[in-house]
């Protein structure tokens, strides 16, 4: 009702304007000044002083009012945060409660944890409103074609406000409203660089009329330099008249602007703070402590190509509170309650294990075997390393002792906290805590795999040898995480990512998935807008605990006590209904990886530039690299929404031996190897 009520608003002053006085013609678009430099600041009319006026009251306290659909719209933006000079980037976030979305009993999200990050996420979907917003008129940058997102005309800009440099993305209408009017979604197609501030720009939108959509008058007037004594929206005039000027400087006139902000990315202590302090706790204690581990199953041939199989636990100290159960947050001290806080030791628990000998070691004791950690899937378990044949296949090609453990945070036992998180985001801090728990714990299980008085000292495992570098293979869940396991352990320097992708925010809209997760999260939150803002605040906690948060320091920038020159195969299936090969895309760009070209046959995709972004891997390179593997299914959706028509291919590329063979090569040889001899690489349907 309230984008109906301004848009009203808005089009009586367009109207008045043609028997206005010349000062009132710079409230369309198209009539606004034309010159390179600012516009001389004007007067506010009686007209145009309602207009602004009418919009204040539609936007409360708290909200942003340069979009009065949504509070928190547009997002991100600086607009929620405040000055700090103990962070890094010299901000904090500072969101109140009622800003935030409320459930269906009107209890809004409790924004504590959301305020102690010193910026924005470098992954979330941008997010805001535009009234009636024709997709297609407007030429909105498609993922189908990223190079039109650099184009001088092109209708979504981002821009670094440092440095000046355009940033590749694609920008969309949400696919499912509920009866809403859309919001736009803005994706960055690589992760941003943290700690610097970007601006978002929007211009040459169009109505469903096919006429220019007419910008909001609070920001006309900012645009617009008018001058007025209402002090709420002078105190912004300063920060947007610079956004102006570095919009100016990229060639962006301010005069064709509709809409324009600007965030800030959260640094990278911000972001990698917590876990770093945790593992670098749990490995002095680990150092100062013997390894206490107990052996709680044996079974020897469990399967026909293990030689045995080795259940336990071992004893490890938690950073979250209580036992470290599901739905325990990080551990603080209590009088550590500002934004750069760190977690501390808690209590000693029990963390489950299980590890496989392959065959070939069984047959052959004198075999020496690489070490090797493996990641489940969505909500799985550690017991996915036995029943994955492929996880037992690549043991006994490549020579390769296997163990796992949970990714606590989101394991089979977090089920039930997932579901509350959904149905009270107030809760999410749990699962994004968890998870930088669970990526310490398999830090630590690599650790108790290698060290001379560890798990493998045991009896059980009858003098298995292994030695070399610690390395980590991962599958969906396994995948996304194994980003951020690989540029936080210290051990672990090439890692194998089967369909993986980041982030979460865009990940999940396109995800069969979550379709099952929205149907609970939609009780709480059944407006389709506030789910999809939540999803995009849920990423700032997210980045803590998923491979976005730490992409940006696997092969370049290596975080403290880390391995330099690390690199990672990345494995896509091609069509896949549950990570979507796009935010594979993204992690690549990213991560600076190379490409195996051709990705797939003629007319087998949908980009006009087909993995865009990328430079050609040759053989014998030694850097990250992705791979495309096509099994025949069907391409992706254009629009947001999940994969449905056929087969999903998510688990083919790892069912192939061929494509094993080259995760081994990679993993022990250090290089790339084309399988595929020069052709697009195919899988067969597992």
């Amino acid at each position: 009702m309230n984008i109906r009520r301004l848009s009203m608003w808005t089009a009586a002053i367009i109207f008045a304007g043609s028997a206005c006085s010349s000062s009132d013609s710079a409230l369309t678009d198209t009539q606004a000044p034309t010159s390179a430099t600012a516009p001389a600041s004007q007067a506010l009319s009686a007209e145009m002083r309602s207009a602004v006026e009418e919009a204040l009251t539609l936007s409360p306290v708290g909200c942003d009012e340069l979009d009065t659909s949504q509070c928190l719209l547009p997002f991100p933006s600086n607009r929620y945060a405040i000055a700090d000079e103990s962070t890094p980037t010299g901000l904090r976030v500072n969101i109140p409660d009622s800003s935030m979305p409320a459930n269906a009993s009107g209890v809004a999200i409790d924004a504590t944890d959301w305020n102690t990050n010193d910026g924005f996420s470098p992954n979330s979907s941008i997010l805001t409103h535009v009234d009636d917003l024709d997709a297609e008129a407007s030429a909105l940058p498609s993922w189908t074609d990223l190079e039109s997102s650099l184009a001088d005309s092109a209708s979504v800009v981002i821009i670094d406000e440092e440095t000046g440099d355009r940033i590749p993305l694609w920008a969309e209408l949400d696919a499912v409203v509920d009866g809403e009017q859309p919001l736009l979604i803005i994706h960055p197609a690589i992760a941003l660089s943290e700690g610097h501030t970007y601006i978002v720009a929007l211009r040459g939108l169009k109505t469903s009329a096919g006429s220019d959509v007419i910008p909001s008058p609070i920001f006309q007037y900012y645009r617009d330099a008018y001058e007025s004594d209402i002090e709420q929206l002078n105190t912004r005039t300063a920060v947007m008249e610079k956004m102006f000027s570095a919009l100016q400087s990229a060639e962006i006139d301010r005069s064709t602007l509709q809409l324009a902000w600007d965030f800030t990315v959260a640094s990278t202590e911000n972001l990698t703070g917590r876990i770093l302090k945790a593992r670098d706790n749990t490995l002095d204690w680990l150092a100062t402590n013997a390894p206490q581990f107990t052996i709680t199953a044996v079974v020897p041939a469990s399967q026909e190509d293990v030689a045995v199989q080795v259940a336990g636990t071992f004893k490890l100290p938690t950073h979250l509170t209580g036992d470290g159960s599901p739905g325990q947050a990080f551990n603080y001290a209590p009088s550590d309650t500002g934004p750069n806080r760190l977690p501390i030791m808690g209590a000693i628990v029990d963390v489950p294990f299980l590890c496989q000998v392959p065959k070939m070691a069984g047959d052959d004791p004198s075999v020496v075997l690489h070490p090797g950690l493996y990641g489940h899937g969505l909500l799985g378990s550690e017991y996915e390393i036995d029943y994955g044949g492929d996880v037992r296949a690549l043991a006994q090609e490549a020579g390769v002792l296997f163990c796992a453990t949970k990714w606590a945070g989101m394991s089979e036992d977090d089920v039930g906290n997932a579901v509350v998180s959904l149905q009270d985001l107030s809760n999410f801090h749990t699962v994004a805590d968890r998870l930088q728990q669970g990526i310490v714990n398999m830090i630590a299980l690599g650790r108790l795999m290698t060290a001379d008085n560890g798990i493998l000292s045991d009896p059980a495992f009858n003098n298995v040898k292994v030695d070399g570098d610690l390395i980590y293979y991962g599958n969906s869940q396994g995948g996304i995480m194994g980003s951020a396991i690989t540029a936080v352990s210290p051990d672990i320097s090439r890692a194998v990512l089967g369909v993986p992708g980041i982030n979460y925010s865009t990940l999940l809209l396109r995800s069969i998935d979550f379709t099952d997760y929205e149907a609970v999260m939609i009780p709480a939150y059944p407006s389709r807008r506030d789910r999809t803002l939540s999803i995009s605040l849920m990423q700032m906690l997210w980045d803590r605990g998923e491979g976005g948060g730490y992409i940006n320091h696997i092969t370049r920038d290596p975080l403290p006590g880390t391995q330099a020159n690390k690199a990672v195969l990345m494995h896509v299936a091609w069509g896949d209904h549950q990570v979507s090969e796009l935010t594979a895309f993204v992690e690549a760009r990213s991560l600076g990886a190379k490409i195996y070209r051709p990705l797939v046959a003629e007319g087998r995709s949908r980009e006009v530039t087909p993995g865009w972004g990328l430079e050609d891997v040759a053989e014998g390179d030694t850097g990250s690299v992705i791979v495309i593997w096509d099994s025949g299914a069907e391409m992706i959706p254009v629009e947001v929404l999940p994969p449905s028509v056929g087969r999903d291919p998510h688990g083919d590329p790892r069912d192939d031996k061929v494509a094993r063979s080259q995760m081994a090569e990679f993993l022990f040889g250090g290089t790339f190897t084309d399988v595929c001899g020069g052709q697009p690489c195919t899988a067969p349907q597992s």
